[in-house]
């Protein structure tokens, strides 16, 4: 295809995002299989295209002065592509609204301000940006130099933080992620797919040998996968989670990573004999996911109050709930892949204020324990530090936005 070409299959795909509010995933997938004679090279240059447009749609549209499919798509390939057009070319995003400098929605900018102060739109602009491609090493069956040798083709390197962690940088342009799932290595259970944020998430639950742990929102295993690892197979992991259809990746997985102490139970199987009695629960929360927009840069457009709000009323649920089962001694280690302070500290502070035999763990503490030292302080010089918790960053410490707060219950 000629790059015209790309370009009018990259407008044809966010219109029909447009007008049937569909999601980008779905709408390039339909559009592939309605031109097959488009190659995989031309697929990948229309989903960057798609994809990047998502990214930058507000600072787009006011640099063209157009929000239709093609004005947002000229001014993403114009600014961010370095194909100009007159009026890209003179557009100057400094004189811009700061949400449209942040590419996140206005209603938003109120909540970026009170988890970042000052720094807030330079966050919302890192969001922005492409992602890299994390991998954790399975350390129950491989080694990271070993999988980073067998990967050297990928120009992999080791991540900045998470002890486990491979990444692949960025694309640029019409450049292709590699398909890493097809590689030997991947089919041998040697590594996983995981953000290092995420990885890191699962380190600071703290697990190790011999633990009882509840993954009380275990979706498809990836952090499950992080503790087994974390754990060497020893102790138990009870991994749920409300949603059936979520869980179902799950059993593959594990046994692709040879695991062993991990116990699955679906939604609806009794956990009555579990309460009081785990080292840790983890709830890996249900969110807005606005810490994962460089991923899923449609998904911003279409968050909207009455869902931020769903979510809040699912979240302190989880985490009255989540009470029940830790010992005493016993953390409770709340996760989201937010950034909104609605989802994170507040809900901390509400339910510490209806369980007072609980109490915030100071979370470097936590990461003490599980990084060397030089890491643990090269993180905590990097990540922000909260009342409640710890914030991480594509800005910050490159990896997708978290929110990790570690609590312990006190009382007997």
């Amino acid at each position: 295809m000629t790059p015209a070409a790309r370009l009018a299959a990259a407008i044809e795909v966010l219109a029909d995002i447009e007008s049937r509010h569909r999601p980008v995933a779905a709408a390039l997938k339909d559009w592939g299989l309605s031109h097959r004679f488009a190659g995989s090279r031309d697929r990948a240059a229309i989903g960057n295209i798609v994809y990047d447009t998502l990214r930058w749609r507000s600072s787009s549209a006011w640099a063209m002065d157009a929000d239709t499919p093609r004005g947002l798509v000229l001014g993403t390939i114009g600014r961010r592509w370095g194909l100009g057009g007159a009026r890209i070319d003179t557009a100057d995003l400094a004189e811009a609204p700061p949400p449209v400098r942040a590419d996140i929605p206005e209603w938003l900018a109120s909540h970026f301000a009170r988890t970042f102060g000052d720094d807030w739109v330079a966050e919302g602009e890192a969001l922005a940006r492409r992602p890299p491609l994390d991998l954790r090493v399975n350390r129950l069956k491989a080694e990271r130099e070993k999988v980073r040798r067998a990967l050297s083709g990928f120009r992999v390197a080791e991540t900045s933080f998470a002890p486990n962690g491979l990444r692949i940088a960025p694309t640029e342009d019409d450049g292709r992620y590699p398909n890493v799932q097809v590689e030997p290595g991947f089919r041998k259970g040697w590594f996983e797919i995981q953000d290092e944020g995420s990885q890191l998430a699962a380190l600071m639950v703290g697990a190790g040998p011999g633990d009882q742990i509840l993954d009380l929102c275990a979706g498809a295993g990836g952090k499950t996968l992080a503790l087994a690892a974390s754990m060497a197979n020893k102790g138990q992991i009870f991994a749920t989670d409300s949603d059936r259809t979520r869980l179902a990746p799950i059993f593959e997985r594990l046994k692709r990573a040879g695991t062993r102490n991990v116990q699955v139970r679906p939604a609806g199987t009794p956990l009555a004999d579990l309460e009081g009695r785990m080292d840790a629960v983890l709830i890996d929360a249900p969110c807005t996911g606005t810490g994962i927009w460089r991923r899923r840069p449609d998904a911003k457009w279409r968050l909207s109050e009455r869902a931020l709000a769903d979510r809040i009323a699912e979240q302190s649920a989880l985490l009255d709930t989540a009470a029940r089962y830790m010992k005493p001694g016993g953390r409770l280690v709340y996760v989201t892949c937010s950034l909104l302070p609605g989802e994170n500290d507040e809900r901390i502070a509400a339910f510490l204020a209806g369980h007072p035999d609980c109490a915030v763990v100071a979370s470097w503490q936590v990461v003490e324990k599980v990084l060397p030292a030089e890491t643990a302080s090269r993180l905590q010089a990097a990540a922000l530090s909260t009342p409640y918790g710890v914030v991480l960053t594509p800005r910050r410490t490159g990896t997708d936005g978290f929110f990790v707060s570690v609590v312990e219950r006190t009382g007997s």
